[in-house]
């Protein structure tokens, strides 16, 4: 059975765990990493997370990758850094990527209104760069609310810049990473979907959604039970399945600048301001903070009760951790969509650990 506890002796462990990595942070690197992953670990007991997959990517290979728990409590199958998972809202990522990759290529304009791809949008006057950024508004500023729901007419953004769908259009970077246990959405073996696609990617697909972890829900005694996923079709927020190990591929596209360049990653990566001068939390497809005077982008993804999922970089060190889970633990306790790290025990383990 998995035990939840209380936030309050989440924040102890997790300011212990920071203390005592940081104390040993200068020696042998396998250390470090072994002992963060204990850490991790006892935090996913808390959380009430059955199975987790973890990596950490450095500025040019994986440094670090483990799986936790199980990804089927009934079968005893464990989890593991090649376990397909949900992804939810880390989809948005990848459609950020394409987006910002059609604007590299003079297809598309961030000022572009979707209204122009999109006529039946919900909000046809914003910007591509709103859309992204999570923001509304007009010359007298830009205020910020994170509604993921709002991306989805970016999908007629893509398909006008590729001449092709949303889900062949993300189909085709995957193949172009090397992404071959990531899937374009949980029905795409399904007709019309799987007729957009030859029979043998059709199988591979269907292979890898034989080995998704099965999702469960926890209640408030720790006690797992099979559920739903949320996500039944592709978006441009939700949909996409993958694993740590081919997100990590994705991370390092992106640090080795063979997909977008360095400018427009820093561009991506920098906080639009808001009415009153101030920073807001999103760029465009991450959340960008400050800790301890470093840049911070992250971004999450949650299904109720049965997936989420997280990422963070650290943009000067060249770091990045990504977690894939089978419940909704790690984002659902906590605020996340205000877009403050810190409130979450695994942001600030990771944080306290390499930020020094």
């Amino acid at each position: 059975m998995i035990v939840a506890t209380k936030p309050m002796r989440r924040t102890i462990l997790t300011t212990t765990v920071a203390v005592s990595l940081g104390v040993i942070l200068h020696a042998a690197d396998d250390l470090v990493l072994t002992r963060f992953g204990e850490y991790l670990d006892s935090l996913r007991t808390q959380a009430g997370i059955p199975g987790l997959a973890a990596t950490i990517v450095g500025p040019a290979e994986v440094q670090w990758e483990r799986g936790f728990g199980q990804q089927n409590i009934e079968r005893a199958i464990r989890a593991e850094p090649h376990t397909p998972f949900h992804l939810d809202g880390l989809t948005q990522l990848v459609t950020a990527s394409m987006i910002l990759r059609c604007v590299e290529e003079g297809r598309l304009s961030l000022d572009d209104r979707i209204g122009a791809y999109a006529p039946g949008a919900s909000d046809p006057n914003a910007t591509l760069r709103q859309l992204l950024t999570h923001t509304s508004g007009g010359a007298d500023g830009l205020v910020f609310s994170y509604r993921p729901e709002r991306l989805a007419s970016l999908a007629s953004a893509v398909s006008a810049c590729s001449g092709d769908s949303y889900r062949s259009s993300l189909a085709s970077l995957l193949d172009q990473f090397a992404m071959g246990d990531s899937v374009p959405g949980p029905d795409v073996v399904q007709v019309p979907a799987a007729n957009s696609f030859p029979p043998s990617t059709i199988e591979r697909y269907r292979n890898v959604l034989g080995r998704l972890a099965t999702p469960y829900a926890v209640d408030l005694q720790g006690r797992a039970s099979p559920s739903r996923y949320v996500a039944t079709t592709l978006t441009p927020a939700s949909g996409l399945i993958s694993t740590a190990r081919d997100m990590a591929k994705f991370d390092l596209e992106l640090k080795k600048g063979r997909w977008l360049h360095a400018e427009t990653i820093a561009d991506a990566w920098t906080a639009p301001a808001g009415r009153l001068g101030q920073r807001l939390p999103h760029g465009m497809g991450w959340f960008v903070q400050s800790y301890a005077g470093e840049p911070v982008v992250w971004q999450f993804g949650v299904g109720d009760n049965g997936s989420s999922s997280m990422t963070i970089t650290l943009p000067r060190r060249g770091l990045t951790l990504i977690l894939l889970a089978n419940s909704d633990g790690l984002a659902k306790p906590f605020n996340l969509a205000a877009g403050d790290l810190t409130v979450s025990p695994f942001g600030r383990l990771f944080l306290g650990v390499f930020v020094r």
